[in-house]
């Protein structure tokens, strides 16, 4: 399946660690990465996705494909700012957000409106959110993500 991975951009070396994990573990279960394609979790989840030797879609903000962090296999350029959080979540067939901020909180809230679950580490406070799963690591928001689809 598609995971559609979404976070921060600028992020502490532990949580990079985390979504570099992440990345690697959904490519080694034969899933793609779906992500924003710029730097910070999005970049680390990419690594280690092609790590594993896995495939890695990155749906940029601005209208250049260039942009793409450079462990993109596919870049699509939108030119829609942040206003393609909504096609990062929907491209996937479940979400997982490490870390982030309002963007983050935007995909999140996507992915809840194209019914998309959703897995957290370390991110927003979403309540009792329908789909959304809190998770302690990459593992368990894998295997929600799984579970769920």
């Amino acid at each position: 399946m598609r995971v559609s991975v979404v976070g921060g951009s600028a992020v502490p070396a532990p949580v990079e660690t985390i979504a570099e994990e992440l990345g690697r573990l959904l490519a080694q279960r034969g899933h793609t990465v779906v992500c924003g394609g710029l730097g910070g979790v999005m970049e680390a989840a990419c690594r280690g996705a092609k790590d594993a030797g896995g495939t890695t879609i990155g749906v940029l903000p601005g209208e250049d494909r260039g942009e793409a962090n450079p462990y993109v296999d596919i870049s699509v350029a939108t030119g829609l700012g942040h206003a393609r959080n909504a096609l990062v979540a929907m491209n996937g067939d479940a979400v997982i957000a490490v870390d982030g901020g309002g963007g983050t909180l935007s995909e999140i809230g996507y992915a809840n409106v194209f019914d998309r679950p959703t897995a957290g580490i370390r991110t927003q406070q979403v309540g009792s959110l329908d789909g959304f799963e809190r998770c302690d690591s990459p593992e368990a928001a894998v295997a929600f993500v799984e579970d769920a689809v």
